[in-house]
């Protein structure tokens, strides 16, 4: 058994590993120990340290080889003759013809191609040449580098996997933080929108309470009939007949509008066009601009071109009718 050691360490085999498989295919030879690293190559536990078990050593030889170690040539001529006619010493693939030691070596083969027809054969499996063992030994490296490339790929493709997945679960996450950003800002943009519609009709209620207040008033104090007029220690004279006087012609009244109708022209060149009350204030258009605008979201006023004229912070709580903006009007927005 030391030659089928020392054969399996010159093909690169370490003893641990040698040892084994040995034991593993109960000593049948190098063939059957180097099919049966081949097969196990992958195996983890291979490389572990290796325990003989009691009772037999590599290299040893047993009770009953000694026995026949022993024995005379004539014994052994006599116990040859003896065991006549002679036993089948392999057994063969009748499907590709290879010829095996064991059934445990068929069962393998069976295994690995899924071969059935076996037969027992008086052929002897010879043990394997110099050029046999380096082609062996080639083909085993060849088989180990096939599976290391083929583990190798597997493992690539694992990682190329796993990165795809890593790749969509952080866009995945982008998505969802980004659709939460535009949530709040939507959110916060219907928040400031709510705030001032409320400031606005806050303001237009104190302006028609103020207006009611100074009607009120008016019609008080601005409304009284004349005294009649008598003359001094007399009775009243007779009214004078008043001069008759030629009939004139009305002047014709001014028409009031009660509507703007305001284009806007946007720094992006493109026009927004609204119809506004006459006594909405010029912050409302401002409003509906940013409400609708999409050419940016920085800061602004109005301006008109014919007369040149920027309107001011102060001109925004100013109604329309009275900036001259009826019944239409052009408006230029100008960055702030």
């Amino acid at each position: 058994m030391s030659s089928d050691i020392n054969t399996l360490l010159e093909m690169g085999f370490s003893e641990n590993r040698a040892k084994r498989a040995l034991v593993a295919t109960h000593y049948k030879g190098i063939q059957d120990a180097m099919e049966w690293l081949i097969a196990h190559s992958d195996d983890p536990s291979l490389d572990e340290p290796f325990q003989e078990p009691e009772g037999h050593k590599l290299g040893e030889t047993s009770s009953a080889d000694a026995g026949d170690a022993t024995a005379t040539p004539e014994e052994k001529t006599t116990q040859a003759e003896g065991d006549k006619p002679a036993v089948a010493k392999s057994l063969k693939c009748d499907d590709c013809g290879k010829l095996l030691k064991t059934p445990t070596d068929v069962e393998a083969h069976a295994a690995r191609t899924s071969h059935q027809n076996f037969s027992e054969s008086e052929e002897e499996i010879k043990p394997l040449t110099e050029e046999e063992k380096k082609a062996q030994l080639a083909k085993l490296q060849e088989k180990i580098k096939q599976r290391q490339a083929e583990k190798e790929e597997q493992e690539k493709q694992e990682a190329l996997e796993k990165e795809k997945l890593r790749r969509k679960q952080g866009k995945e996450m982008t998505n969802i933080k980004q659709k939460m950003e535009m949530d709040e800002i939507k959110k916060l943009a219907e928040f400031k929108k709510r705030e001032k519609m409320e400031d606005k009709l806050a303001r237009q209620r104190v302006r028609e309470q103020i207006a009611r207040d100074k009607a009120e008033r008016a019609a008080k104090f601005g409304k009284m009939s004349p005294s009649a007029t008598t003359p001094t220690g007399g009775t009243p004279s007779a009214p004078s007949a008043a001069p008759q006087q030629e009939p004139t012609t009305a002047p014709a009244a001014k028409k009031e509008y009660d509507e703007a109708r305001i284009q806007i022209r946007l720094t992006d060149g493109s026009t927004l066009v609204q119809t506004f009350k006459a006594d909405e204030l010029l912050a409302a258009v401002r409003v509906y601009v940013e409400m609708n605008r999409k050419d940016g979201t920085g800061p602004f006023t109005f301006m008109t071109t014919f007369p040149r004229k920027v309107f001011s912070t102060e001109d925004m709580e100013t109604p329309l009718k009275h900036l001259g903006l009826l019944p239409s009007a052009v408006l230029v927005t100008k960055p702030l």
